[in-house]
């Protein structure tokens, strides 16, 4: 076999899988220590799904989801399109989220913020779309 094909064959080989690197930090996770950051990030961000969720709540919108995942849906107001809520909320309050017709034609009338940020961004946030909107 020539010199060639062997370092051909070997970078096949190597580049089939994972790296390395997230072997090893896939298999951390499993570790207490593991379990225990993943669970403290996990509870972080479901809180700020709460906040999200409680804000716009007491706000008027109707509110779904952060219970199980980090997503909270929006009602938009009977007349606006999704896509024009997005132009609402970007244009008022200065908040990008997710127009629901971009996740099919029942996504219409809804749009979805996320609660993966960071504490401070969740609470301004939410505090632009109460006073703004």
């Amino acid at each position: 076999m020539t010199l060639n094909a062997l370092w051909t064959r070997r970078t096949a080989m190597k580049s089939n899988g994972p790296p390395y690197i997230i072997q090893k930090a896939a298999a951390a996770v499993f570790t207490p220590e593991g379990r225990s950051r993943v669970r403290a990030l996990i509870d972080f961000y479901m809180e700020n799904a709460r906040i999200i969720g409680a804000g716009l709540a007491a706000a008027g919108f109707t509110v779904y989801g952060g219970r199980n995942a980090p997503y909270i849906w929006v009602r938009t107001p009977r007349s606006v399109a999704s896509w024009d809520f997005f132009d609402r909320v970007l244009e008022r309050a200065h908040v990008v989220g997710a127009p629901g017709a971009g996740f099919g034609p029942s996504g219409e009338g809804y749009f979805r913020l996320t609660a993966f940020g960071s504490r401070a961004q969740t609470e301004e946030a939410i505090e632009r779309i109460k006073t703004r909107m």
